[in-house]
């Protein structure tokens, strides 16, 4: 697996769409790490099973708990007042490349995790799209499909 997840992350992200899917998907209970990571696994024809999912899923709920979710609500917190308040808005900014970059921390995590992991002749993008929105308190399924599209170009 030559390829990079946070490359690949922002290539995907920039599509049209898919920043507002990953958005109203990550509203959803979705961990949009767990999520891109999946969808970079299985367009490389890596296939998914319950114990990779279970390794993957470990670590992005443990860093969003820990790291990315306290950044974020923080940085939620600040919205209002930040628009009002020049210093707290360039510490919200600050907030905001703060937890960017504890997105990008994880999805190398993820990466490493998946390094060794070999290519099969069978892709399995949808059992790995599936297995990372298990469990979402709501799962958006017209977010999914953008995301889907913007993965596969269909």
């Amino acid at each position: 697996m030559s390829s990079d997840l946070w490359r690949f992350s922002l290539n995907i992200y920039a599509r049209p769409g898919v920043e507002h899917a990953c958005l109203q998907l990550q509203s959803g209970g979705v961990n949009v790490c767990l999520l891109l990571c999946g969808a970079w696994l299985g367009q490389r024809r890596v296939a998914c099973d319950e114990q990779r999912l279970q390794q993957l899923r470990s670590m992005a709920v443990s860093w969003e708990a820990d790291v990315v979710r306290p950044l974020r609500t923080l940085r939620t917190q600040w919205k209002a007042a930040a628009s009002q308040d020049a210093g707290l808005h360039t510490l919200r900014e600050q907030m905001k490349a703060l937890e960017l970059e504890a997105e990008r921390q994880l999805l190398l995590r993820l990466e490493k995790a998946a390094q060794s992991w070999p290519q099969e002749d069978v892709a399995d993008l949808s059992a790995w799209l599936e297995g990372a929105t298990a469990g979402a308190a709501h799962l958006d399924r017209d977010a999914l499909h953008q995301l889907r599209v913007a993965v596969t170009g269909t």
